[in-house]
């Protein structure tokens, strides 16, 4: 085959011998031995390309090649036959809640299968504002322990603006500004992907948008991400337009990719699709502009956080949980509580769309609506809340999601995919890429399978700076998923948040076999994915 032959094939997203990357490693593989083959499986590469049947051939932790190894004269010590299957890149979730498995000292905590029986190999964390400026260490000890996803993370606002101001609603200081600016950099300079935030929670709430945006210029000024989960999705305080004009706006003067977390209308949408049209003009005007949006999604109707979050207003929680409960002690303030409780379940439909799904000390509340709780305690919605909550904390889901919005969002070629999963709690966690192919590939054909797999795998890893990841390409990390889309199905849901996912048969991880047959292997072969040290570090 001729140069030019060989560009026309290497275009087309299939290499179909070892020589159209000569030069790589690709070319090193040409006949020979090895170490594992995936065989026949119809191959997506993880760009916008249609799939073909082809092998995949591993060696160490890299693809050596992508084509019929057969004739280009290639023997494995493993094959794994992938007839009939789907082959992708190893799913890259952009937004999950993984940190403390990943810290575990138990190896099944740390290999995620929660994951990885959903085609997740890499999982992206410190998100909502929540990560620690100290990721070097962090990942040192996940890396020497042994996991079972890639991870890479961002240095959480909330975590250094709690260091510096506790959970006090006020403004820093200008030095301690200066000390929150040098932990972000910290962050950075230790491989950060960029500053997360979760402005909606209190005391990242408290923060006025020109703090967000000093600290997020260490982000910025390095070529990295700001990441939120914003301040008000719905009706909660300004409002999701003001909110996510906001957002557009810190990234915009911090100098960093504004990357909306779990992007959505989670309270007071129109039941037509309108509210997301009003948000993705938004995202388009500034892309339109030059400046550098992007956005995630989990597929589900019902959102999930505290239920102090979703229903005590910030005033009340200033100063964190033992102010808020002094609060409820002080009659006055109670009634405000009280009031505005009610207002924040009447803008979500009613507490009937709010089921708690987790209560740490009142097991019997899990599986029921606040609505429920209240009739048969006798009180009312309010009344309910503030009893639960006297306890301890509770989680819940919140079923105020319109279709029609979850639809447009996932079509924008600007948007990708993420669980936005915990261990407990809300289904997303264990069930959130299959519930997406299942029913808006195949029931609702709202997106092709192609967009499906480029939406979790290729356009999270450009987007996010993952070198190296996100494809089927020869010299490219060999994270890969081979997926029966015959069984592939979500199995968690709200009442039954844990139960695994099926269909995923196998997943390998830096070239190690961690799944086959569909059960683990006992190999832990993910690693922490810093950043290339970003300029200004020293």
């Amino acid at each position: 085959m001729g140069r030019a032959g060989r560009r026309v094939v290497a275009a087309a997203g299939v290499v179909l011998a070892a020589s159209v990357v000569a030069g790589d490693r690709g070319a090193a593989q040409a006949a020979g031995q090895v170490d594992l083959i995936i065989r026949g499986g119809q191959v997506y590469v993880g760009d916008l390309s249609a799939p073909s049947v082809a092998d995949v051939a591993i060696t160490g932790d890299k693809i050596v090649f992508v084509g019929d190894a057969a004739k280009a004269g290639l023997k494995a010590a493993k094959v794994i036959d992938a007839a009939g299957r789907m082959v992708a890149p190893g799913f890259i979730d952009a937004h999950t809640h993984a940190t403390g498995e990943l810290a575990s000292d138990d190896p099944k905590a740390r290999l995620l299968l929660r994951q990885l029986t959903q085609g997740v190999t890499t999982s992206v964390i410190g998100v909502d504002g929540a990560g620690e400026p100290e990721i070097a260490d962090y990942m040192a000890k996940a890396n020497a322990a042994g996991v079972g996803n890639n991870f890479a993370a961002y240095v959480g606002f909330g975590a250094i603006r709690e260091r510096v101001l506790q959970n006090d609603a006020r403004a820093p200081t200008p030095a301690e500004l200066e000390v929150m600016k040098g932990l972000a950099r910290k962050g950075m300079c230790e491989g950060a992907l960029g500053l997360s935030s979760g402005l909606f929670y209190p005391p990242q709430s408290f923060a006025k948008t020109e703090e967000v945006v000093e600290v997020a210029k260490e982000a910025g000024s390095r070529g990295g991400l700001y990441d939120t989960h914003q301040r008000d999705e719905g009706t909660t305080s300004i409002g999701v337009v003001a909110s996510t004009r906001e957002q557009i706006r810190i990234g915009r003067e911090s100098g960093a990719t504004l990357h909306l977390g779990h992007f959505k209308v989670s309270s007071g949408a129109k039941p037509d699709g309108q509210s997301m049209a009003e948000l993705v003009k938004i995202v388009e005007d500034a892309r339109d502009a030059g400046q550098k949006v992007t956005s995630d999604q989990y597929p589900w109707s019902a959102s999930n956080t505290g239920l102090s979050a979703l229903a005590i207003a910030r005033w009340a929680q200033d100063g964190g949980r033992q102010a808020m409960l002094k609060r409820f002690d002080d009659p006055a303030d109670l009634a405000k509580i009280k009031a505005e409780a009610l207002v924040f379940y009447r803008e979500r439909g009613g507490a009937q769309n709010v089921l708690i799904n987790n209560a740490p000390g009142q097991p019997e509340l899990v599986g029921k609506r606040v609505s429920e709780i209240a009739k048969a305690w006798g009180v009312d919605e309010a009344e309910a809340t503030i009893r639960i909550l006297r306890k301890g904390s509770a989680s819940v889901a919140t079923f105020a999601i319109m279709e029609p919005d979850i639809r447009l969002l996932m079509k924008q070629p600007w948007n990708m995919f993420s669980t936005d999963g915990s261990p407990t709690g809300h289904p997303r966690g264990h069930a959130s890429y299959p519930r997406l192919y299942t029913k808006y590939v195949v029931a609702e054909k709202v997106i092709t399978p192609v967009e499906f797999v480029h939406k979790s795998t290729g356009l999270v890893a450009d987007t996010l700076g993952l070198e190296g990841r996100g494809y089927l390409k020869p010299g490219y990390f060999a994270d890969v998923v081979v997926i029966d889309l015959k069984t592939y199905q979500p199995k968690a849901d709200y009442v039954h948040p844990t139960l695994l996912s099926t269909g995923v048969e196998t997943a390998v991880v830096n070239g190690k076999v961690e799944l086959e047959g569909g059960a683990p292997t006992g190999v832990l072969a993910g690693r922490g994915l810093p950043r290339k040290t970003p300029p200004g570090c020293g």
